[in-house]
């Protein structure tokens, strides 16, 4: 074997130089994953701490001791292709870390997770190329089931329970009156929270149907139809179950299927679903005679020319240097801390007869988590009164952000609040129109109209990606990344359109006002 300019001739490996070979290949790139890891090693425990503490994302732990098993099956066919180095997905490798970058200056965990996922096969594609990363395509992109995603479908799956719910009572013969998630039955009353939203069962089902549409099938368009159907039979399940729930407990005069019992049926009822969709599967399954097993069989084979050894190195410097780039930097704008104590919000005010009042208009609040400045204030006008939340971020960090779930008008299991409704409304701001979120609240004493949306960069917007796109603009070249919250609300009786134009006749009076306010907190 002769080696000229890292070229290398033709001469076959035996076998024992092809083991070496693939050892040593095997080292630099379990090297160069320990170095992702040890650069991204925040963003790995944020994944590994939202699966400790919730039991929908329980799961990730199994994710990657499964992807390993998957690989190990399929080391037969690895062993027999040749590794070698591609440099063209390092551009790949360099755009997905500065998204990573992006995702950290706005504070979205959720893409830094699925940037750093990305990573892996990228890196596997760079170091031994693209036959290796192509043969095991999917136990590399089964990872992204570690990534802790899908609470953004937590309100349509919510919606979708309660239609459900109520379309299958009434068509059981039962009366329902719906307000929102909430509805009443002759023998008691019913709200659909996070927990019947059937995300946890989706998660699970989809992960499972992957996994299983992979080991079961060759053919594409019979995984595609399973993972489909893991998809759809389990959403509505979810609101079978949630009806047969309610009817349980209606027939049972409300003894049966609630509490803890309420939360096993649920999971017996799951079990019994996945079973029937595997079931279902089998009926269009491949059999092993005509797919083979898992682990093709792949004749052993020598190699027409070794590893290129030295490009696999300069490949995996070129990769570690990419890699370890955009957490630096990261680092470097975390080094200017920016001062938030003292921050002091002035009241904003009066103006067009508006008078501001020492008694709050209610025992309501919304829930925004550790502004550094806000006020509530309420203002009246002969009968109409108004409240005011003002809430100023002047920077956004962990615990400390504008644009995040946590940040609600009133949590579900509220012991007053309830909400009932939401939605967008086009108001007029400042002579524009603008959207804002419209949320219908109400207590055992009090209906509320709540109007709200987010100030960022002079920018009004209701759009969480556009304000997350801003604030990581902003703080990708230096800045504070500041933002405000604005919410206004009016008290209705019977229709909320009584409060909606009492809520636009505020703004035309107060807005300059409440802007006032925000523009001096700023300049503290």
């Amino acid at each position: 074997m002769k080696i000229e300019s890292g070229l290398v001739t033709s001469a076959p490996l035996d076998p024992a130089a092809q083991r070496r070979a693939w050892l040593l290949a095997a080292v630099v790139t379990t090297f160069v994953m320990l170095w992702l890891f040890v650069w991204y090693k925040e963003t790995v425990f944020s994944a590994v701490a939202i699966w400790m503490r919730s039991e929908t994302f329980a799961h990730g732990f199994l994710i990657f001791p499964i992807s390993a098993y998957l690989i190990w099956t399929r080391r037969r066919s690895v062993l027999a292709l040749r590794p070698e180095p591609s440099y063209w997905p390092l551009l790949l490798l360099g755009v997905t870390g500065f998204v990573w970058l992006l995702a950290g200056l706005a504070d979205v965990k959720v893409v830094q997770q699925y940037s750093l996922v990305l990573m892996i096969p990228l890196l596997v594609w760079t170091l031994l190329g693209g036959k290796i990363v192509w043969e095991l395509a999917f136990p590399l992109l089964f990872l992204l089931f570690a990534v802790p995603f899908g609470e953004i479908f937590l309100p349509p799956l919510m919606a979708f329970t309660a239609d459900f719910t109520v379309a299958a009572l009434q068509l059981t013969g039962i009366p329902v009156y719906r307000e929102g998630l909430f509805f009443t039955i002759p023998s008691g009353q019913w709200s659909v929270v996070e927990g019947c939203s059937g995300l946890r069962y989706l998660i699970a089902s989809l992960t499972l149907g992957c996994l299983y549409a992979y080991l079961t099938y060759r053919t594409l368009w019979k995984r595609l139809l399973f993972v489909l159907l893991s998809i759809v039979v389990p959403i509505f399940a979810n609101g079978l179950r949630a009806y047969m729930i309610v009817m349980i407990a209606h027939l049972s005069d409300m003894k049966l299927a609630l509490g803890v019992d309420h939360y096993l049926y649920g999971w017996v009822f799951f079990g019994l679903v996945i079973l029937l969709l595997f079931w279902m599967g089998s009926f269009w399954r491949e059999d092993d005679k005509e797919i083979g097993t898992l682990e093709r069989s792949v004749p052993p084979r020598e190699f027409d020319k070794p590893v290129p050894l030295r490009g696999m190195v300069i490949a995996a410097v070129f990769a570690m240097a990419i890699s370890a780039l955009w957490p630096g930097y990261a680092a470097h704008l975390e080094d200017k801390p920016i001062s938030t104590a003292g921050l002091d919000m002035p009241v904003p005010a009066p103006a067009g007869g508006w008078q501001a009042q020492s008694t709050p208009l209610s025992g309501w609040r919304p829930e925004y988590a550790h502004p550094d400045a806000s006020i509530m204030q309420t203002y009246r006008k002969g009968d109409q009164t108004v409240s005011v939340y003002l809430g100023y971020y002047r920077t956004q960090r962990q615990g400390a952000e504008l644009v995040t779930s946590t940040n609600v008008m009133v949590h579900q299991k509220h012991p007053v609040w309830s909400k009932v409704g939401e939605g967008y409304r086009t108001i007029v701001l400042a002579g524009r129109q603008e959207r804002v979120v419209q949320t219908k609240l109400r207590s055992p004493a009090q209906r509320l109209l709540v109007w709200n949306w987010n100030r960022i960069q002079e920018q009004d917007t209701v759009n969480p990606y556009l304000a997350k796109l801003l604030l990581a603009k902003t703080r990708l070249f230096g800045g504070r990344g500041e933002g405000a919250a604005i919410i206004i609300a009016a008290p209705y009786d019977e229709q909320p359109e009584e409060a909606a134009s009492v809520l636009q006749a505020f703004l035309n009076d107060m807005l300059p006002g409440m802007e006032a306010s925000l523009k001096d907190v700023s300049h503290q």
